[in-house]
């Protein structure tokens, strides 16, 4: 269920800022990473040794499972990591006058290009517009 939640379109409205990605982002997180520590969990662990030991054919599917579920994770994580490091330049469009605004956006846009060029996850140019339209979107 997680994760054909996580294959689907988002839907957001036209007037979040930053913060509501990062916010996005952190919740995706928290999801994936409670999966993950139940894959590592005993239980699951004696399940796969009987399903490797019986040589059932539900391994290919399981591991292919786990594969999406790591990669969406490392993906959320990921995510979460580069976008709390535009917070201290997204701050002032939430806590300032519109100069001091002005000031930090030279920043805030060296930052996501940044962010494009070396990110594992957050280089495409959707998720990247879509954050320029975030930011934009602050007011």
């Amino acid at each position: 269920k997680v994760l054909a939640e996580n294959d689907q379109l988002r839907k957001e409205a036209d007037d979040l800022g930053p913060r509501a990605e990062l916010d996005y982002w952190k919740k995706k997180l928290s999801k994936f990473h409670y999966l993950m520590e139940q894959l590592k969990s005993p239980d699951v662990k004696a399940v796969l040794g009987v399903l490797t030991a019986a040589k059932s054919k539900l391994l290919k599917k399981w591991r292919a499972l786990d594969i999406r579920i790591t990669d969406a994770a490392n993906e959320a994580k990921d995510n979460v990591k580069y976008l709390y490091s535009l917070e201290k330049y997204y701050d002032p469009l939430y806590n300032s006058d519109p100069v001091s605004m002005l000031e930090a956006i030279p920043g805030l846009i060296n930052a996501i290009k940044m962010i494009q060029s070396i990110s594992h996850y957050y280089n495409t140019s959707v998720k990247i517009s879509s954050l320029f339209v975030k930011v934009g979107a602050q007011q």
